[in-house]
């Protein structure tokens, strides 16, 4: 099975409005509509509807970087999967690391918010990754396994079937380190035989999981390369038009 690469780009908490519209507008003429994957742009809360307008029509997709469990309510300070909805997103990350680590999101709000997600009619990508030290104390899988179960607990196939998954080890996030090609690989085909054993193989083999962490245009085709990478989610190299793009057409070179 064939299965369409996807680059995101998430921007954190960098760009303002104009700084969203200086962006897109730089990305959309260079934009290629026979590219050979998909392209998604997840900005702050605060240019989602911007970019929502100025994406609209395109083959740029926009997703958002977290939300509510609840639709709606006395959240101060949250986001409902229905307000990202409005502003025109079709995707939503969920239990990014810095989600996980820095705000303290338990595993049962991770996987509160990726039902909240499927419910409003969002695309989840659910993300999972090891620290450090449990790299270093071959921990890996066992993390993993923890994250997926918990994170997919009373998800039916049905729904786990619009789901993607981004494999973002934390010690390599932000910090320049990236996963060798091979520990991303099995990482990912871990990942993929998971889905498989947790519901079917013809699922596991239609889900995209894209690799996360210190991702640039000089190392993206090698690890697109790899037989079960479908894309990477991008952090600080996707903050400028010109190395998001680079790392599109490297993405697009691997998957050849």
């Amino acid at each position: 099975m064939t299965r369409r690469p996807m680059i995101a780009g998430n921007w954190k908490m960098n760009k303002t409005p104009a700084e969203t519209r200086a962006f897109i507008e730089a990305l959309l003429p260079q934009v290629d509509a026979e590219l050979a994957c998909d392209l998604l742009v997840i900005p702050p809360y605060t240019s989602l509807d911007l970019a929502g307008r100025l994406l609209a029509d395109t083959g740029v997709r926009l997703g958002a970087q977290d939300l509510h469990t609840s639709p709606s309510g006395a959240f101060t300070g949250a986001i409902s999967a229905g307000m990202l909805d409005a502003c025109g997103c079709a995707y939503v990350l969920v239990g990014h690391s810095e989600r996980r680590h820095v705000f303290g999101d338990s595993d049962a709000t991770v996987n509160a918010k990726l039902r909240a997600a499927i419910a409003g009619g969002l695309t989840p990508i659910f993300c999972v990754g090891e620290r450090s030290e449990q790299r270093a104390a071959e921990q890996t899988t066992a993390v993993l396994a923890h994250q997926l179960t918990e994170g997919f607990a009373e998800v039916a196939a049905t729904e786990a079937s619009d789901v993607l998954i981004a494999y973002e080890p934390v010690w390599a996030i932000g910090t320049g380190e990236t996963a060798s090609p091979d520990q991303a690989q099995d990482a990912i085909r871990f990942i993929r035989n998971w889905v498989a054993d947790q519901y079917t193989a013809s699922l596991a083999e239609g889900m995209r999981i894209l690799y996360g962490g210190s991702v640039k245009p000089n190392n993206a085709a090698e690890l697109q390369r790899q037989p079960d990478i479908d894309g990477a989610l991008v952090g600080g190299a996707s903050l400028e038009p010109e190395s998001f793009l680079q790392i599109v057409q490297a993405a697009g070179r691997g998957a050849s």
